[in-house]
C-alpha cells in the first residue's frame, strides 16, 4: 500500500499523510542522557530522553509507483524522508548520491568559467570600430592620449628620408600599411557577449536544477511533481541557450538567417517546456519520449551548422568550432542512449546501484558535452572580435 498525496487534500490531510509515510521509512530514537536530570517538586529522579530520528533506505518494491523509474537499481532508495533528513542525506550514501554531486560540481565549474569570462576575456571597448570609416575622426582625440605620434615615427620605414622631396609610392604603401596595423586593432570593438553568456547561464542553471531534483525529489509526491518538471526546464534551457552563441555569432552579419534560428530553437524550446509540464510525461513509459524530444532539440542545431560551414568554409575558426560542436553532440547523444537504454545497470541488476549506473553516467557526458561547448564560444568570441563583419 502506498501513499498518495491529492492536490484536493487539506493541510490537515496532507499532514496526517506525511505522518503515516513518516513511519514507513524512519522512526524515532530515545537515548537517556545519565549525566542531564531532572528532579520534580518531590525529589523524584526523572530521566531526560534524547530524540533522534532514524531513517531506513528502502529496495525497489517498496517504493511508491512516483518514485519507479529503473527497475534495475535495486536498493539504496530514499522514500519519503522528512525535509530535514533528506536535505542532509547529501552527504550519506545511496543511489543518488553521485547523481547530486556530479551536477552540483558542474554547477561550480561554471560558475568558475563565468567569473573567469567576465573577468579576464575582454568586455565591449568604448571605442569605435573600423567598420564604420566616418567614425575615425571622433577617435582621434582618444589616439592622442595613445602618444600616436611616436608610434608612427618608429614604424616608419629606414628608406623614408625627412629631406626629400620625393615622394615614393613605395614609401608611402609602406606607411600606409604599418598606420593600418596600429590603428586598426586599437580601434576594433569585441562583439556583444550576451549570447556566450546565455549560454553560462543556461548551463548553470540546468545543472543546480538537475542536483537539486535528485537531492529532494524523494520527500514527497508533490515535491518529485514540481522538482521533475523544473528539471525539464533545466535541460530544455541548456540545450536552448547552446545554440545562441552558434547561431549569433556565425550569422551576426546576415540578421535574417540569425532571428530565424534563434527564433525557431527557441520556440521549440518553449514547446518543449510546456509538454514536459504533461504529468504524464514523467511516467517510467515515457521515458524514451523525454530522451526522443531532447535529442530531437539538439539534432536540430544540425542545420544551422552546416549553414555555417557552408557560408564561412575558408575561415579556420569556423572549422575549429565545428569540431567542438561535433564533440558536444557526441557527448550529448551518447549520454541520451546511455540513459534511455539504462546501460550498464540492466546488464547486471543491482551491481551499480551506488556508483556507476546509467544516470551517473549520463550526469558526466552533459558536463563534457557543456564544457566543449565553452570552448567553441571562446573560438567564436576570438574570431568576431578581430574580425567583426
Amino acid at each position: 500500500m502506498y501513499v498518495v498525496v491529492s492536490d484536493n487534500m487539506s493541510f490537515e490531510d496532507s499532514m496526517a499523510v506525511s505522518a503515516v509515510a513518516f513511519e514507513k521509512t524512519c522512526f524515532i530514537e530515545r537515548s537517556s542522557e545519565s549525566n542531564d536530570m531532572e528532579y520534580s517538586k518531590e525529589g523524584e529522579t526523572q530521566i531526560k530522553f534524547s530524540k533522534e530520528v532514524k531513517c531506513e533506505m528502502v529496495d525497489f518494491d517498496s517504493l511508491p509507483d512516483y518514485l519507479k523509474d529503473n527497475e534495475f537499481i535495486l536498493g539504496y532508495y530514499r522514500c519519503e524522508w522528512p525535509l530535514k533528513e533528506t536535505i542532509l542525506s547529501i552527504f550519506s550514501i545511496h543511489n543518488e548520491t553521485l547523481n547530486i554531486w556530479t551536477h552540483l560540481i558542474g554547477f561550480l565549474i561554471f560558475l568558475s568559467l563565468t567569473v573567469f569570462t567576465a573577468m579576464m576575456i575582454p568586455k565591449d571597448a568604448p571605442f569605435p570600430s573600423m567598420q564604420h570609416p566616418g567614425e575615425l575622426e571622433n577617435a582621434m582625440p582618444a589616439l592622442i592620449s595613445w602618444h600616436l605620434p611616436e608610434l608612427l615615427v618608429n614604424c616608419l620605414p629606414k628608406r623614408f628620408s625627412y629631406a626629400s622631396n620625393v615622394t615614393d609610392p613605395c614609401v608611402l604603401t609602406s606607411v600606409k600599411d604599418d598606420v593600418t596595423s596600429i590603428i586598426s586593432p586599437l580601434l576594433m570593438k569585441p562583439v556583444t557577449r550576451w549570447p556566450f553568456f546565455a549560454f553560462l547561464c543556461g548551463a548553470m542553471f540546468c545543472l543546480l536544477t538537475s542536483s537539486i531534483c535528485h537531492l529532494i525529489l524523494c520527500h514527497s509526491e508533490r515535491m518529485a511533481f514540481i522538482m521533475l518538471r523544473l528539471d525539464y526546464v533545466g535541460i530544455a534551457a541548456l540545450i536552448v541557450t547552446s545554440f545562441y552563441p552558434l547561431v549569433y555569432y556565425s550569422f551576426m552579419c546576415q540578421p535574417f538567417y540569425c532571428h530565424l534560428y534563434m527564433g525557431f530553437i527557441t520556440t521549440f524550446g518553449v514547446a518543449t517546456i510546456s509538454v514536459s509540464l504533461v504529468p504524464v510525461f514523467q511516467t517510467a513509459e515515457f521515458r524514451s519520449v523525454r530522451a526522443g524530444l531532447f535529442f530531437c532539440m539538439g539534432v536540430s542545431g544540425l542545420l544551422p551548422i552546416m549553414h555555417k560551414l557552408i557560408a564561412f568554409h575558408h575561415r579556420p575558426e569556423v572549422i575549429l568550432s565545428a569540431g567542438y560542436e561535433l564533440l558536444m553532440g557526441t557527448f550529448y547523444g551518447l549520454g541520451v542512449v546511455v540513459y534511455a537504454t539504462r546501460i550498464p545497470e540492466r546488464w547486471m541488476p543491482g551491481r551499480f546501484d551506488i556508483i556507476g549506473h546509467s544516470h551517473q553516467l549520463f550526469h558526466v557526458l552533459v558536463i563534457a558535452g557543456a564544457y566543449t561547448h565553452y570552448l567553441a564560444g571562446l573560438v567564436y568570441l576570438k574570431w568576431r572580435d578581430f574580425e567583426g563583419c
